[in-house]
């Protein structure tokens, strides 16, 4: 699926941009189902739905969101309510592209979100690793992010830090607290020299589980949807609960299971001791 050369430059740099991955029929299909909860979203004042843990699945920012400016920022689980994106996140192109990336016996899908940035608005996210919110016996873990629309420099695209997945594992904690970010010194010392990961509709973003990453607001009037699936080793098993529980966690989404638990050295901050 991906040639030797991609998968050579996703070690290196710990990300790889394939352009052109998903058909336009497909995209259509996604893009469809986003819009009905955009419309849906302008009904409500609040996060609505439900997911397996009791959390809302519809996530509003309240101090944008209005009917005339509705600001959906996230769906959670989708695969959950939606056969496009179930298949999309188990059984398309992606998924055999994350199984390439992974490499080793298969690869299992861990969880999934849509992230929309709907235009000028505010939604950030902070420099940070997704390996600490999701720690595994082993990191062959990769973040896949679909462009359902086109990602440019101005709508809040996803920024990387190439070969900081080689680099330590960051404490994201603050006085005791997960805040799902790295310091600032850190911040200051390792997130200067970032790349923008922007792309025309059905292109893909792999990204390792370790790589510094984070995105601004969307100061466009172009919206910004990504469909972002994460997948691990099949012989990679979890050490925390899931952040979005999925029914569909732990399903193998190419090559076989082969009953084994690998471990790979991995130092990264828990809970902090009682003083």
């Amino acid at each position: 699926m991906l040639t030797s050369e991609q998968i050579q430059q996703y070690y290196d740099d710990g990300y790889l941009v394939v352009e052109n991955a998903i058909e336009a029929a497909e995209l259509t299909d996604l893009l469809g189902e986003i819009k009905s909860w955009i419309d849906e979203s302008k009904t409500h004042t609040e996060a609505w739905g439900a997911t397996l843990d009791g959390r809302a699945r519809f996530d509003i920012d309240p101090k944008d969101h209005s009917a005339d400016n509705p600001s959906l920022r996230r769906v959670t689980s989708p695969t959950e309510i939606s056969d496009k994106f179930s298949d999309m996140a188990l059984k398309s192109t992606m998924s055999e592209m994350a199984g390439d990336l992974i490499g080793g016996n298969g690869t299992r899908f861990h969880h999934s979100k849509v992230n929309a940035k709907l235009p000028n608005t505010t939604t950030t996210v902070k420099w940070h690793q997704d390996f600490p919110f999701t720690p595994h016996t082993n990191d062959d873990m990769l973040t896949a992010l679909l462009m359902i629309g086109e990602v440019t420099l101005e709508n809040g695209p996803l920024l990387v830090v190439p070969g900081s997945h080689k680099e330590e594992l960051y404490s994201h904690w603050e006085d005791g607290k997960f805040v799902g970010k790295v310091s600032n010194e850190v911040e200051s010392e390792k997130c200067q020299q970032f790349v923008p990961c922007i792309g025309k509709p059905g292109s893909i973003c792999f990204m390792h589980s370790r790589l510094l990453h984070s995105s601004g607001p969307n100061k466009s009037e172009l919206p910004r949807y990504l469909f972002i699936s994460v997948y691990n080793a099949e012989d990679a098993q979890a050490l925390s609960p899931n952040p979005l529980p999925s029914k569909h966690e732990g399903a193998l989404v190419t090559g076989i299971a082969s009953g084994t638990v690998r471990l790979t050295e991995n130092n990264i901050q828990g809970n902090p001791p009682n003083k």
